[in-house]
């Protein structure tokens, strides 16, 4: 049972709050028992589990939790140990700066059977909001590469569109492209793809890019169905 806040293991998830030590460690913290349980089922082993009355006394643990209400379990996972690899359909997130975004393109990847890209630039997937966001599809969905993103490519854009989501042919392998709300994609990176907006009846002008990306995902397993 740790006892003291000075604890190695305590100081090492308080450090992972920081992407730069995330990022030297190659390891990451799991705040919550929903996100610990999906790491286990996803077969994903923890370097270190904390738990409130088990392993570590509550009040100390609460000390380090990040979140608005103490997490009563952490688990520390190597980045490493995340699925990689490629799917058929594939969301290509190009700098996307809010980690809650990432985290709910992860999850709607996930429900629709799809991997995830991250350009450079995009919000950390591990950090803490990102995976409170991902509702444990960030041990799920595999990371790819940007350079391994299928040739067929559809950039998802607000305005200029091409044509709109319901009229373009959606044949995987294929990736959907969805930049930034502030900046969208960048000209060079959507020249070779098809530009494709959503057709939207009500009065907003446009879509948060999370939900714009479910919608897409969803019009593709409706077609394939």
């Amino acid at each position: 049972m740790i006892t003291s806040r000075d604890n190695a293991t305590l100081k090492l998830v308080r450090k992972l709050a920081q992407k730069k030590h995330r990022l030297e460690t190659g390891l990451f913290a799991a705040e919550g028992e929903d996100l610990v349980e999906a790491a286990r089922s996803a077969g994903i082993e923890p370097v270190e589990l904390l738990v409130a009355g088990e392993t570590v006394e509550p009040e100390l643990l609460a000390g380090v939790s990040t979140l608005p209400h103490p997490a009563r379990a952490i688990g520390v996972y190597r980045a490493a140990d995340l699925p990689r690899g490629t799917r058929p359909v594939v969301l290509g997130l190009w700098r996307l700066a809010d980690p809650g975004n990432v985290g709910a393109l992860l999850r709607s990847a996930d429900a629709f059977g799809a991997g995830v890209s991250l350009s450079d630039g995009c919000a950390d997937p591990l950090a803490q909001k990102a995976l409170r966001a991902s509702a444990g599809a960030i041990f799920r969905v595999p990371l790819v590469a940007w350079g391994e993103l299928p040739a067929n490519r559809i950039a998802l854009v607000s305005h200029g569109g091409e044509a709109t989501l319901a009229a373009v042919p959606l044949e995987p392998p294929l990736a959907l492209l969805l930049g930034s709300e502030r900046d969208g994609l960048p000209e060079e990176l959507a020249t070779d793809c098809c530009k494709v907006t959503i057709a939207l009846p009500g009065a907003a002008e446009s879509l948060n890019v999370a939900a714009a990306g479910a919608i897409a995902l969803y019009e593709l397993a409706r077609r394939l169905a």
